[in-house]
């Protein structure tokens, strides 16, 4: 009996792994089961992508006639642009236009300083245009405050997507009363760039902006089409099978191709 038992237990055991990796997916930021949070957060992330592309028709078609709920809308750098054009030719004032600015460009940044809370550097690497960014991830730690509150507030400048800094932030710590004012800052200052260069262009701008909206759906219509064109090539790309590892060849003389290399002649001696 007691032999049986022991077995018994020795098979238990040998399970409890098994159900472990059932529900560890490399493709998911979390270890193990997802908790209520986990999926929370996740599905709030799914739905911001969706926001993004179900509005993506209104947001071009407003940029010429309603700038500022554009702006409200999405916080895109055009629609920022149209409504301090707008404003120049006596259609609003700038004082909106950097006001509505705001909610537009920082509504979902909480999602991701979230998701970094809860995910740390399993998610950051998961993003797309962050390899080089988890590079740094020991100097963030070390640094603290002095690299992530600058951070933050010139995101919105860097030619990386905002959205691996907020998730940075995150996981390094920064308080959400601190991440949320800094970001703030950050988006005012950017509007204020985009706000002057849209007041500076003034009529020429407007006329852009109506042209947009008058052919909106052709430009939604092409944005869509080369999303989903590089979304295949670059899956194409990643499902190719590794190349094979190269035979040893002689050296080949320029333009000919590599040949393998004869065995040595004996010495006759």
């Amino acid at each position: 009996m007691e032999s049986a038992q022991a077995a018994e237990r020795a098979a238990e055991a040998a399970d409890e792994p098994e159900k472990a990796d059932r529900w560890s997916d490399p493709r998911l930021p979390w270890h193990g089961k997802a908790r209520a949070v986990d999926i929370l957060c996740w599905t709030a992330i799914v739905l911001s992508g969706v926001y993004y592309w179900a509005s993506l028709p209104l947001r071009l078609s407003l940029i010429g006639t309603h700038p500022v709920a554009a702006e409200l809308l999405n916080g895109s750098t055009e629609s920022i642009i149209s409504a301090a054009a707008f404003a120049r030719t006596g259609d609003g004032t700038l004082a909106v236009v950097l006001l509505a600015a705001i909610p537009g460009l920082v509504k979902f940044d909480v999602l991701y300083w979230w998701a970094g809370r809860l995910w740390g550097e399993r998610f950051i690497r998961a993003l797309p245009g962050s390899r080089r960014a988890s590079k740094h991830m020991a100097r963030v730690q070390r640094f603290g405050p002095k690299f992530t509150w600058p951070a933050v507030v010139i995101s919105f400048f860097l030619p990386i997507p905002r959205v691996i800094i907020c998730v940075i932030v995150g996981w390094a710590g920064m308080r959400l009363v601190t991440f949320l004012v800094l970001d703030v800052i950050g988006a005012l200052l950017w509007a204020g760039l985009l706000g002057g260069l849209g007041y500076a262009l003034g009529h020429r701008a407007v006329v852009a902006a109506k042209v947009v909206s008058h052919y909106s759906l052709w430009f939604t219509i092409g944005i869509v089409v080369l999303t989903v064109f590089f979304a295949l090539r670059s899956q194409r790309q990643s499902g190719e099978p590794p190349a094979a590892p190269a035979t040893p060849a002689a050296p080949a003389t320029p333009g000919a191709p590599a040949t393998p290399a004869a065995p040595a002649e004996q010495d006759g001696d």
